[in-house]
């Protein structure tokens, strides 16, 4: 695929490490990509610091550029939400009419602080379902990314972790795997988007290892052979 059919990439609340880090990725990729923000002037400041960490790596050849929430996601073909748990429903009414006929990634994960390190999912069973039925049908909601450290994503070299790509419609699932990818990640279709449970989960497991052994863990799926 080249550069010009590439989609346009959002990433709402894409101030924060994940956010950036996933811009970074994506736009060394050749990814055009907007990081939105509730304020522009927070967004900017985060494309300003990206472009300077882009510019110490020797890459300056990158297409970026700051907007508020819901004018990035009107602008963009697929959307990352990578807010916190509190900030999700709000944030996605705030840009529903603009997500219709769109792909979200959602990266939420139910976290109740100061416990984060125990699962505690909601009623409506994790992050990615809350989505899906506020948004309603028209929207290809695809839960990923909850398992991969923030810290990793931050880095210039590959991430050793393999990401759970869990939504309603196959074809979704792929173009996120596709996004995977291009991160610098296998993804891999894990069921309807009632599974982003298990994904949901892993994070506050994966936190109790991080806690207990210091370091940022992730997940590899094995037993693929030549798959």
């Amino acid at each position: 695929m080249t550069t010009e059919n590439l989609p346009v990439l959002a990433i709402l609340g894409g101030t924060g490490d994940l956010g950036t880090g996933l811009a970074r990725r994506w736009a060394q990729a050749g990814y055009e990509v907007i990081i939105g923000s509730r304020t522009l002037e927070k967004a900017e400041a985060a494309v300003a610091d990206l472009r300077e960490v882009m510019a110490e790596r020797g890459v300056s050849e990158i297409t970026v550029q700051a907007m508020s929430n819901p004018d990035a996601a009107a602008a963009a073909d697929i959307v990352t939400l990578t807010v916190p748990f509190s900030h999700q429903v709000s944030t996605l009414e705030s840009v529903r009419d603009a997500l219709q006929g769109k792909i979200l990634i959602d990266v939420t994960v139910p976290l109740v602080p100061p416990r984060v390190a125990r699962v505690q999912l909601p009623p409506q069973g994790s992050a990615g379902q809350i989505a899906q039925e506020l948004l309603g049908e028209e929207v290809a909601v695809v839960s990923a990314f909850q398992n991969v450290a923030a810290a990793h994503l931050q880095e210039g070299k590959g991430v050793e972790c393999d990401v759970l790509v869990s939504g309603n419609k196959k074809e979704a699932r792929q173009e996120v795997i596709t996004l995977v990818e291009a991160a610098g990640m296998r993804g891999f279709h894990a069921g309807m988007i009632n599974n982003a449970a298990a994904a949901e989960a892993l994070t506050s497991v994966l936190i109790s290892i991080n806690k207990q052994y210091g370091c940022h863990a992730g997940i590899k799926i094995s037993g693929l052979g030549d798959a």
